[in-house]
């Protein structure tokens, strides 16, 4: 029986993704921050306490899941967050954590895994970006940067560990509104628009937000469990899986079409217009 290590497994998709594998027959190591406030899971599922911005938790889960299933079969990295609002007013202390959490996070997890991965010449590393990790939306920047970031180095680190026997896949989810993440989006950047001449926007944003949340490039959870588990057992070398069918479009047009003929379809679609004249004196939070 083979075994899954997930990450951020309190909710959304990590919590998804435990059922998905438990139901396939793998062991699974579920981790999240704080395991006493862990969901309803599968018999046989080990929670494990797992932080990505703790290394030295990161090393005991790892520890913690081969000693108590022998091996560890592939890893998800889910765990994550998304920092909304102008980049002009976002304190530069949750930029950091931004990159902290998304990006390094999932590299010390990698790391952390590699050695057990190289010397059993076997494994799937399975991180989780975005369709804001191929095209960019407005208020999103930092939380676009850094699913950006996860894709070029996974790109990069599928060809550097493939002598080992090891995949590396991005799985490639849009929104999906029983996550929270919209709402939690719009919260945050209520909390970072400090400065006056971005209220107008915001608001032209956040309906932009609201037509993906409504479905029209959103999925479930469940979606994306789905997608996740296959990737993790078609055996393929395949790079990127896109986990909701909603954001095909968006994507295709990103990776297929001209620079010209994107960026126009992307005005039509998230274009903000233009605000008249600027507030006098405003300043940022």
């Amino acid at each position: 029986m083979k075994t899954v290590l997930i990450t951020g497994c309190s909710s959304g998709f990590g919590e998804a993704m435990v059922h998905r594998f438990a139901d396939g027959g793998w062991n699974v190591v579920a981790t999240m921050r704080n395991p006493a406030r862990k969901p309803e899971f599968p018999g046989g599922v080990h929670v494990v306490k797992l932080d990505v911005q703790d290394r030295k938790s990161i090393g005991a889960a790892v520890a913690e899941g081969i000693e108590r299933f022998d091996a560890i079969d592939a890893v998800v990295n889910n765990a994550g967050f998304g920092l909304h609002g102008p980049f002009e007013a976002t304190p530069r202390e949750k930029v950091l954590e931004q990159f902290e959490v998304n990006v390094f996070g999932l590299m010390d997890v990698v790391r952390a895994l590699l050695p057990h991965f190289r010397a059993r010449r076997s494994g799937v590393i399975l991180n989780v970006t975005s369709g804001a990790g191929v095209f960019g939306l407005p208020f999103i920047s930092l939380y676009a940067a850094s699913k950006f970031a996860v894709e070029g180095f996974s790109e990069s680190l599928h060809h550097e560990v493939a002598p080992f026997g090891i995949a590396v896949k991005l799985i490639e989810p849009g929104g999906v509104t029983s996550t929270g993440f919209m709402r939690r989006g719009a919260e945050e950047a209520t909390a970072f628009s400090g400065i006056e001449d971005y209220q107008p926007v915001i608001a032209s944003a956040q309906k932009v937000f609201g037509k993906i949340a409504s479905g029209r490039s959103g999925g479930t959870s469940e979606e994306v469990a789905d997608v996740t588990f296959n990737a993790a057992t078609d055996g393929t070398d395949r790079l990127r899986y896109i986990a909701t069918d909603g954001i095909r479009p968006w994507v295709e047009a990103r990776r297929e079409t001209s620079e010209e003929d994107y960026m126009a379809l992307m005005r039509s679609q998230v274009g903000l217009g233009k605000v008249d004249s600027a507030v006098s004196g405003s300043q940022g939070g």
